[in-house]
């Protein structure tokens, strides 16, 4: 008896060696890890280049110096389920006003909504850490940038790619560019709501480049009106994907 019962109870876990469980039979896609900098595209949606990190102290913070990842392509994400940490020590700030929130690892440790994320992203390039899979963001981090790029300023085409980016080919690369915070549009028109080069260019200087100062969204109104690129000058960084400054130019692509 002692022995059917034993050999009963090999058996079993015999088997139980070699069962495999249902679930272990799809395999888990893990999670994959972005640093960059965000930018909105569309509702609940943000897009970052991923780029190598490295975290340094600087000026008694810790912050983050990111470098380009050659080929390294465009992720868009969407973040409306994900657990959101800011560097400020408030979800509804703009800016850190002299007060961070950082964990150990330099990550912002504030925690908030996607719709604070929102409000964040609305002001253009955010340095941030993204936990992602299947095209949506699980945990987005902002984190602080020690070696904040410089902009540069280059002529080119630009053509729209919605209200809020645009495609800009200059050297022989094309950039995707968003409006930043301080966006202005320099005009060659006599008024900021005028379509792309209408009329006279009486707000032009010598050389062709728009005068009168005008705003983001007279950008996107006059860029609406034309199907093909354009010419302009631009003041931009493309390590961080974002345009400061547009000169409308004088004459046409």
């Amino acid at each position: 008896m002692r022995r059917s019962l034993a050999c009963a109870t090999a058996a079993v876990l015999a088997a139980g060696a070699f069962a495999v469980p249902a679930r272990a039979a799809t395999p888990s896609t893990s999670l994959k890890v972005a640093y960059g900098y965000a930018w909105p595209d569309g509702k609940g949606h943000l897009r970052i280049v991923p780029k190598s990190a490295t975290l340094v102290k600087d000026g008694g913070y810790l912050g983050y110096r990111l470098k380009s990842i050659a080929g390294a392509k465009e992720v868009r994400l969407d973040y409306t389920k994900a657990t959101v940490g800011r560097v400020t020590v408030a979800c509804d700030l703009k800016e850190t006003e002299g007060q961070v929130a950082l964990d150990a690892k330099g990550l912002g440790r504030t925690r908030c909504k996607p719709a604070d994320l929102a409000a964040s992203l609305g002001s253009g390039a955010t340095p941030m850490r993204v936990e992602y899979q299947d095209g949506r963001a699980v945990r987005v981090n902002e984190i602080l940038i020690s070696n904040w790029p410089n902009s540069r300023t280059a002529r080119g085409t630009i053509q729209r790619v919605d209200d809020r980016t645009v495609l800009f080919a200059t050297g022989g690369k094309t950039y995707k560019l968003g409006y930043s915070y301080m966006m202005y549009f320099y005009r060659t028109t006599a008024r900021c709501k005028d379509g792309w080069l209408a009329g006279r260019p009486v707000s032009a200087d010598r050389n062709g480049l728009g005068t009168r100062a005008c705003d983001a969204e007279d950008l996107t109104r006059a860029l609406r009106s034309v199907r093909h690129p354009v010419l302009a000058k631009l003041r931009y960084s493309p390590e961080t994907g974002g345009v400061d400054e547009v000169w409308e130019v004088y004459g046409d692509a």
